[in-house]
């Protein structure tokens, strides 16, 4: 094992230094951990091609435009022997080495963020590389072809536009294009999102696919190898915080950097929001939700600087949570934040924000976090502003805010309030940007794997209410009240009617976005208990119910459905929340030197897989199941072992 992993380091190192152009003519050994070597199996005369291992194209055919292509639309990688228990993994354009043992992490079910990131990139790098006067030539994208119906154009302006056009430089994926973006992965792992940047995002100068362990940084750059991206995606094994700290230089940042975690990002913030180029982009995975989500409020505090409450709109609010944090360590460096896309899914958030500097916008700051007011009866919200700004003229006036917009007691409900945040309170989406990449998927599906599920999530983003931070969920307000739900169309068109915006949420399947107070809100509510009525004698006098319902509503709700309470992401059938395709889909085990997986792990994952389906109310349902001891190998009841047997005991010694 110690010669396998000197060689993988000596064969990385040399990458790292000198980056090849083409595919080595001479055969790089890899030592296996039986001591076999295995190696590159093409000659610079003779290229050895089997169905198992393709041809091999160099820079040069790469750049002609003549390499050939596989099924997935990118070049062809260059022919290597598997090392033992090594398979190919293939998502996208881009086909990984990767070993069978836990050692070097990766999850399948990362694949939607991988193809949104992608595809974000694409559109940022689309905008930026128009600046310096480089076109991108996407894979499939059908060329704008813009039309001019005006006579009146003479030979002085064809002239010019043939003069333009022979100057414009074009780039394409798989190119390295010199005056291109330079994009940081920090934690790259196999260095598969590295790979697929360099296949499917054109216009780049180079891709750092950086990782702290040397086992999968040495990966990272035989994966660049075996996909022919040698030339554009470069290795590295360095801590991420400080090879960001190192770039820092206003020429040495980056213009885009990825974090993807396991786990929390928040020991890279401060270094990332330093280490990215004036207007780059910076994208970040939280997979800690339990974190964020409310769980553990101090835990989030100490990682955050706010304080994140267990309420239904946590998945929202955490998104908010990482914007503030974002915003709070740039502004130290007089930098601020503009959100580009902000995307909740599966166990996971992903925000995209890009990164300036100003001084006197980050006076700013203070006046876009706001802190939560939350009822923990009713489920009400408030909002409290931290700074307060006014404009005078050509000048900006900061004072402290006012309030709180809250008494000491809910007005609704009579119950207390959490206090939480501070969270972002401004909009989360740049939906012009938006509605640019999601123009460019839904041109161009065949592009992504998940290019339904990202046009349908986009499709909703750009639907929902910037203005209006955080949602409600109409069985939560039912459940309060304990009436029956009305739909989802009945309740937005009360609220039309009512007067007020409405929009679902992508962050929650049932959640409901709008500019209407909790006061209309709950008069909405107890006309629709007047129709679906509650028997009031079982509702005890301190619940939030009989509270609520004891008084009197202040407006006259009309549940008919509305055309424009139903959104064209629901009306077209788009794919929003998608069910999980297969068992164990979530967050995967934690990489570890040795490899394997934990199987404790395995068995509790198995043990609360559906865990709400077919709920055993029937006390005596629960003698059908073994008992703890019985799944350890120690119980003495053999096969007529029970899930309790203390209630066996009891029952005898009554009998007795």
């Amino acid at each position: 094992m110690l010669v396998w992993t000197a060689r993988l380091l000596h064969c990385f190192n040399s990458f790292r230094l000198h980056p090849p152009l083409f595919c080595l003519a001479k055969p790089i050994p890899w030592r296996s951990a039986a001591g076999g070597a295995s190696g590159w199996r093409q000659s610079s005369m003779d290229a050895q091609v089997t169905t198992n291992e393709p041809s091999c194209t160099s820079a040069e055919s790469l750049a002609a435009g003549n390499a050939s292509k596989t099924r997935h639309g990118a070049e062809e990688p260059c022919p290597v022997n598997l090392l033992p228990g090594e398979t190919v993994v293939k998502e996208g354009k881009a086909a990984i080495l990767f070993p069978n043992a836990n050692e070097v992490f990766y999850n399948p079910v990362q694949e939607f963020n991988r193809d949104l990131t992608c595809a974000v990139i694409t559109e940022f790098a689309r905008d930026l590389m128009a600046q310096r006067g480089v076109k991108l030539l996407i894979p499939g994208e059908k060329e704008r072809v813009v039309v001019s119906l005006s006579e009146d154009t003479n030979e002085a302006d064809m002239q010019m536009e043939e003069k333009n056009g022979a100057q414009e430089v074009t780039a394409r994926v798989g190119e390295k294009c010199e005056n291109g973006l330079r994009i940081l992965e920090g934690l790259a792992a196999s260095g598969l999102r590295s790979v697929r940047f360099a296949l499917e995002v054109p216009g780049l100068q180079s891709v750092t696919a950086n990782d702290f362990s040397t086992k999968a940084a040495a990966l990272s750059a035989r994966n660049a190898q075996y996909n022919g991206v040698g030339h554009i995606v470069q290795a590295s094994c360095r801590d991420a915080s400080m090879l960001m700290y190192e770039m820092r230089g206003k020429k040495e940042r980056y213009d885009v950097i990825d974090l993807d975690p396991y786990g929390s990002p928040a020991v890279f913030l401060d270094a990332a929001v330093q280490a990215v180029s004036e207007g780059g982009l910076l994208c970040v995975t939280c997979t800690d939700m339990a974190v964020m989500a409310g769980n553990n409020g101090e835990t989030c505090y100490s990682k955050y600087g706010s304080v994140s409450i267990k309420a239904k709109y946590c998945h929202e609010m955490a998104l908010r949570i990482i914007l503030h944090s974002l915003d709070q360590r740039a502004g130290v460096y007089q930098r601020y934040i503009q959100p580009l896309l902000s995307i909740s899914a599966d166990f996971y958030i992903r925000v995209f924000v890009r990164v300036f500097t100003g001084q006197a916008t980050v006076k700013n700051s203070a006046s876009k976090q706001a802190l939560v007011y939350n009822c923990v009866g009713c489920g009400s919200f408030h909002m409290q502003r931290m700074g307060r700004r006014i404009s005078n003229g050509k000048h900006m006036k900061y004072s402290a805010a006012t309030g709180p917009p809250v008494g000491p007691e809910c007005e609704h409900c009579g119950q207390r309030h959490q206090l939480g945040g501070p969270i972002w309170a401004e909009a989360i989406h740049d939906l012009e940007f938006v509605q640019k990449v999601l123009a460019a998927v839904s041109g161009n599906p065949s592009r992504f794997g998940t290019s339904k599920r990202i046009e349908g999530m986009l499709s909703m983003v750009t639907e929902e209410l910037e203005d209006v931070p955080l949602y409600y969920t109409v069985d939560n307000l039912s459940s309060t009240i304990h009436c029956n739900t009305p739909s989802l169309l009945q309740f937005r068109s009360a609220l039309l009617h009512a007067g007020h915006r409405v929009s679902l949420s992508h962050a929650c399947k049932n959640g409901v976005k709008t500019d209407a107070p909790p006061g209309v809100i709950w008069d909405i509510m107890r006309c629709w208990e007047k129709s679906n009525p509650v028997k009031r004698e079982k509702l005890s006098q301190t619940s939030p119910a009989f509270k609520i319902l004891s008084t009197e509503p202040s407006l006259e709700a009309c549940f008919t459905v509305r055309e424009d309470a139903n959104p064209q992401s629901r009306k077209r059938h788009l794919t929003r929340f998608q069910e999980n395709p297969q068992a164990f889909w979530g967050p995967k085990a934690r990489a570890k030197a040795g490899g394997g997986i934990n199987t404790n792990l395995q068995d509790k994952r198995k043990k609360f897989q559906n865990k709400r389906k077919n709920q055993i109310t029937d006390s005596s349902q629960l003698k059908n199941f073994p008992c703890k001891k019985f799944k350890q190998g120690t119980c003495t009841h053999g096969d007529s072992c029970s899930y309790s047997h203390d209630e066996e005991q009891k029952s005898d010694e009554k009998a007795e």
